[in-house]
């Protein structure tokens, strides 16, 4: 029997293909198949997720134009009239603003001074070498695992002895220190990540450390501190448990205690469309510092672990 060869142009005008081509392309295709359903689920859950947390923010503005009556009678609609006396009732009546001025005068300071501090003892540990220099970065790490449940009944007595209770600069330095481990903890690392050569520039500019730390790593470490800036902001500004031991004058109550005695006092006189006015004027502040800085929070997470 004779055997026909086939020859290389022949193959190429459409001869028989080579097995390994024929088989090559399955496994790609199947792995394109693969990531494109996991591409569909991985978008789904993501569109689930952002609805199961928008829906409810915005239904509670929309409920805080209702009034009481449609609130309970059509809780899904919307209203038929936008009621803006229960937003000028919550801030008036129920003393929200009050609790406002309040709540900023305390995070205000408490947030400087946190950032200051933290970022001056961050400084140092990561940039000096010294006896007990890992010791006191690992004291600060512990004291993010300490509860600070067990804490209050020994730190009540402290600051009434040394006369800080039921003021908002005793309450600034307990939001200092309970802020403090987490603050240095991240700009520890975020400051190890910056380049010595520009720090090394400056002192042989004849710069002090003070001004080479103001003037030029400060600046240098702006997406870090701007990061663990928000998340002491949302922190300081939800803390509930601190203020509510320690400053119980009705005058000096902080916005967290304001939303207690409000659901308490509207619940009581029925004034649902007061009490959800008051829920979203506390919401809107920690939304908008989110919205306003949400890139820079993701580049100051991101730029210590690419750097």
């Amino acid at each position: 029997m004779k055997t026909t060869e086939t020859s290389p142009a022949a193959a190429e005008l459409g001869g028989e293909q080579p097995p390994a081509e024929k088989t090559g392309s399955a496994p790609a295709a199947e792995k394109s198949a693969e990531g494109k359903v996991l591409n569909v689920f991985s978008h789904g859950m993501l569109i689930l997720w952002a609805f199961m947390v928008v829906m409810p923010l915005l239904w509670a503005v929309v409920t805080s134009f209702k009034t009481d009556r449609e609130i309970f009678s059509s809780p899904w609609s919307l209203p038929d009239s936008l009621q803006f006396g229960n937003w000028t009732r919550a801030w008036s009546q129920a003393h929200m603003s009050d609790y406002f001025l309040n709540t900023l005068l305390v995070v205000g300071g408490s947030l400087l001074g946190t950032m200051l501090l933290g970022s001056m003892a961050a400084y140092v540990l990561a940039r000096f070498e010294f006896p007990g220099n890992r010791f006191i970065y690992y004291l600060f790490v512990g004291g993010m695992s300490f509860p600070i449940i067990l804490a209050l009944v020994p730190l009540f007595y402290v600051m009434n002895n040394l006369g800080l209770g039921n003021t908002f600069h005793g309450l600034i330095v307990v939001y200092i220190a309970y802020s403090l481990p987490f603050t240095v903890f991240f700009l520890t690392s975020f400051f190890r990540s910056l380049p010595t050569s520009v720090a090394e520039a400056a002192f042989l500019d004849g710069a002090s450390h003070t001004r080479t730390f103001f003037q030029v790593m400060l600046p240098m470490a702006k997406p870090g501190l701007i990061s663990v800036g928000i998340f002491n902001f949302l922190g300081q500004w939800n803390q509930y448990m601190l203020p509510t031991v320690l400053n119980t004058e009705p005058e000096k109550k902080v916005l967290s205690q304001g939303l207690v005695q409000l659901a308490v006092s509207q619940g009581y006189k029925g004034d649902w469309s007061g009490l959800f006015a008051g829920l979203v004027m506390a919401m809107l502040p920690v939304l908008a510092a989110y919205i306003v800085f949400q890139r820079q929070v993701v580049a100051g997470l991101t730029a210590g672990a690419l750097k």
